[in-house]
């Protein structure tokens, strides 16, 4: 992991990012704090191709997406001009839509079904990639959400964004998980978890429990790409949360 290749999850400053004028301050503060990077999700209603002209004026790539399902199936040509016009390489959703969640054979079906459109998007040089929470970790006969996505995935088609928060919630070890998915993430979602009052509530990357060291080992082991920053909630100004999540995560830069 080096500095450039850390990015900041736009959807931790989504409440910053709801116009152009609102993007283009925001964008720049990101590039103030440290960031060369950031992905592109929970943005107001901005044209991509005004989306590309302020990030390249605040000197930040944009290297990955969210991107609804929904969008992804039905304008998929409009998708992947927009990926292309910001040299985007990884196309993300979110989370899975709600009516694949009930069963095992939802997970394996939206795993075939998003293998097909991950096998259309390779032949534009772009690579799918699937953002988890805590509920794909729930069993059916005895195989979890996210063991059935990834094993009835096309792996070359179907890549994984790991959460490192939601897959502790989830009740995995994140390192263990970077693992199971060796060869298939580009892009890692880095948060960290603590205990306040009893409750576990999102945490700066470094001031809660998860274990940064062995789980950017693993990231950089497994091929790992993208350091992506996200922050769903912060008990500060957001711009400060990023701060102290990069602060805190040069200890590994080398």
């Amino acid at each position: 992991m080096n500095l450039s290749n850390i990015a900041a999850q736009l959807y931790t400053l989504r409440d910053y990012c709801k116009n152009e004028a609102d993007l283009e301050q925001t964008l720049h503060k990101v590039k103030d704090i440290g960031y060369q990077a950031v992905q592109v999700s929970g943005v107001g209603p901005i044209t991509p191709e005004t989306i590309k002209r302020i990030a390249d004026e605040a000197g930040l790539r944009i290297c990955a997406t969210h991107v609804s399902y929904d969008s992804l199936v039905q304008d998929f040509e409009a998708n992947v001009q927009k990926h292309k016009l910001w040299n985007c390489p990884y196309v993300g959703i979110g989370g899975l839509p709600e009516q694949y969640r009930t069963n095992a054979e939802g997970y394996a079906a939206f795993a075939k079904q998003a293998s097909e459109i991950g096998r259309r998007l390779k032949e534009h040089d772009l690579q799918f990639i699937y953002h988890n929470h805590q509920f794909e970790f729930e069993k059916f006969a005895g195989r979890t959400g996210m063991e059935i996505l990834r094993e009835e995935s096309d792996p070359e088609a179907f890549g994984f964004e790991l959460d490192t928060y939601w897959v502790h919630v989830g009740g995995v070890n994140p390192v263990d998980m970077i693992y199971r998915v060796n060869g298939r993430m580009g892009v890692v979602h880095l948060k960290d978890l603590e205990i306040v009052g009893h409750q576990q509530v999102f945490a700066e990357i470094g001031e809660g429990n998860l274990n940064f060291k062995d789980i950017i080992a693993a990231c950089r082991e497994t091929g790992v790409e993208w350091y992506v920053v996200e922050q769903d909630v912060c008990r500060r100004d957001p711009f400060e949360s990023l701060a102290i999540s990069l602060q805190n995560l040069r200890q590994f830069i080398l």
